[in-house]
């Protein structure tokens, strides 16, 4: 295999770089509660998933 010549440059290693993004998440609303969530995943505010409990949510008292 050939060797490269002289080594790239900062810049350039850069620029090849520059679409190595870190995406937003995207945050749904709970059906149940109303609060933001990850999609396909259980709420943490209300312990629901498909209008159904799966998580027993502790409470503040």
């Amino acid at each position: 295999m050939p060797a490269p010549k002289r080594k790239h440059s900062r810049s350039r290693s850069r620029k090849r770089r520059t679409h190595y993004k870190a995406a937003m998440p995207t945050i749904t609303i709970c059906p149940n509660c109303g609060a933001p969530k990850l999609p396909h995943r259980a709420c943490r505010n209300c312990g629901y998933y498909k209008d159904r409990p799966v998580l027993m949510v502790k409470t503040k008292e």
